[in-house]
């Protein structure tokens, strides 16, 4: 707009009546004043009349929220909350009859006698015919402490979505390496789940876990992915994990944890609990069970490869100490192992598998289970000052070796050298 248009209004400029004689034969009542009322009284009625016509009154509204100022840098759009309630609602809707109450009866034995206890977890239907998955820590709750020992379960329960009638289950097969089990309850025309792709979950996608917490069944926590793979180490066992800000709480465990879609994205499984914590929770990835599942269905335990040597860890004050490098510590080569005819001797530090870094018994774990059985391996191990290579042929796990694994939760003694030197003083002085 050219200066000459613009009216600047101050108390010293106001408008007065002009002493120019520029506005001749009138004045300015006749040549601006009029003139612009008119204008306004005309765009009122053209307005008016557009806003009788519901399409180009719609236009006119859209067209005038359109021109709402927002600030440049600002990406943030607005949304209806009344959608995300319906969201959330339709998912606890379509998820509830999937998601199951679990009661463990165990034993607890003590130096004041016997006595009965039990333990409460949640499930995930995932057959029309009674198959259900939960957590291994759910029905597995044999322990010992000084003071007392639990027993294994004398009995589990399970209780469907709105459904007052308790159904005994039958454990089909636990996994403590992955914490997950399968349970079957004999009843028919259940619901199963939905089970999504965890593979494409993004951070700050929005989810929901659904369980028992506490007891109180079937309650629905609303949250978002805070962290994807994120590993988490619990009872010796590292766990490639989904992390959530849903409340996760004592019997949520087993339970479902799902996206917008209603589909089952992970396992809930763990929470960080403690002063100044809050809203750190953990669920298995779904799309990392189905061969598991898959393989308890049908064998009652997980079939994995078997490379046959107990080991531990080389920490990095032991491989600093003894000028080696960090890696896995070969304390015992298993006669007629594929360790042993491969060539692997004790003594020998494993430092790498097919390539990748080992630092630890968990870390050469989790790259020799992404192979099969059958599957020839690389490992780089580090002998007499010096390192060399040897092809491993995986072998499948034997059944002694198995029952190892599944008092342990994994393959080797995990234990780490890293503060105490009395192994390594024996082998190395």
């Amino acid at each position: 707009m050219n200066d000459e248009n613009e009216f600047n209004f101050s108390n010293e400029n106001s408008f007065k009546k002009s002493k120019s004689t520029h506005y001749s034969n009138g004045g300015f009542g006749k040549s601006v004043f009029v003139p612009f009322v008119s204008g306004i009284v005309g765009a009122t009625l053209v307005v008016g009349t557009c806003f009788g016509v519901p399409s180009i009154k719609d236009k006119l509204i859209k067209g005038t929220s359109s021109n709402i100022s927002v600030p440049s840098s600002s990406t943030a759009s607005f949304i209806n909350i009344a959608e995300y309630s319906e969201t959330a609602s339709s998912v606890a809707e379509k998820v509830l009859p999937s998601v199951v109450g679990i009661k463990v009866n165990y034993q607890i034995s003590s130096i004041f006698g016997s006595t009965t206890s039990s333990a409460t977890g949640s499930g995930i239907v995932i057959s029309e015919d009674g198959y259900i998955l939960t957590n291994n820590h759910v029905v597995s709750s044999e322990g010992t402490s000084s003071y007392y020992a639990i027993e294994q379960a004398t009995g589990i329960v399970v209780k469907f979505y709105n459904d007052d009638k308790e159904y005994d289950a039958t454990i089909i097969g636990t996994d403590p390496y992955t914490d997950l089990a399968v349970l079957k309850v004999e009843k028919e025309g259940l619901t199963p789940a939905t089970l999504g792709n965890s593979n494409d979950l993004k951070v700050g996608e929005f989810v929901m876990a659904i369980g028992n917490p506490l007891g109180m069944d079937y309650s629905v926590t609303s949250g978002i992915v805070s962290a994807i793979d994120r590993e988490v180490e619990s009872d010796g066992t590292t766990y490639t994990a989904i992390q959530t800000d849903a409340a996760i709480n004592n019997g949520n465990s087993g339970g479902a944890l799902v996206n917008a879609n209603g589909e089952v994205i992970g396992i809930n499984t763990l929470k960080l609990a403690g002063n100044g914590v809050e809203g750190i929770g953990f669920a298995i990835p779904i799309s990392s069970t189905t061969n598991i599942v898959q393989q308890l269905i049908e064998f009652q335990t997980v079939k994995r490869p078997y490379i046959g040597i107990s080991g531990s860890s080389v920490g990095s004050q032991v491989a600093e100490r003894y000028n080696i490098p960090e890696g896995v510590y070969v304390e015992e080569v298993e006669k007629d192992s594929p360790a042993e005819k491969a060539g692997l001797k004790k003594s020998d530090i494993i430092t790498k598998i097919a390539g990748q870094e080992v630092k630890s018994v968990n870390e050469l774990n989790k790259v020799k289970y992404t192979y099969n059985i059958g599957d020839t391996v690389t490992l780089t191990v580090y002998r007499d000052g010096a390192e060399t290579e040897i092809d491993v042929k995986l072998a499948e796990t034997p059944e002694q070796e198995e029952e190892e694994q599944n008092n342990q939760s994994q393959n080797f003694n995990s234990q780490q050298y890293d503060d105490g030197y009395s192994l390594f003083d024996y082998f190395f002085r």
